[in-house]
């Protein structure tokens, strides 16, 4: 099985530059040695199973928490059994549609 998840965490309560704090979060998510990127609006990762990615996604809020008095954090997962490298591949199939026109 795979499991895809892209999440945002925001810290609350410590103004409007956030970046230092947000990076503890995106450190947590590459040092787990899973497949992971990260743009301007959240980070995905990617994992065997349910509890191997939460439990990453886990951590990374944790990290924040530890820094700010609240977290908002937004979640989307894509649970997909017998599939992998849906990271790469997901994005490879609009790629090819896109070059089909």
């Amino acid at each position: 099985m795979s499991v895809l998840v892209a999440f945002s965490v925001t810290p609350m309560g410590v103004g409007e530059a956030v970046g230092e704090i947000v990076a503890e979060a995106v450190r947590v998510v590459r040092e787990s040695g899973l497949p992971n990127k990260t743009d301007a609006m959240f980070t995905e990762v990617e994992g065997d199973t349910w509890g191997e990615v939460m439990a990453v996604v886990e951590r990374a809020v944790q990290a924040v928490a530890a820094r700010a008095p609240r977290v908002s954090a937004v979640i989307k997962a894509d649970v997909r059994p017998g599939a992998t490298d849906m990271m790469i591949r997901k994005v490879e199939s609009v790629e090819r549609h896109l070059s089909q026109r």
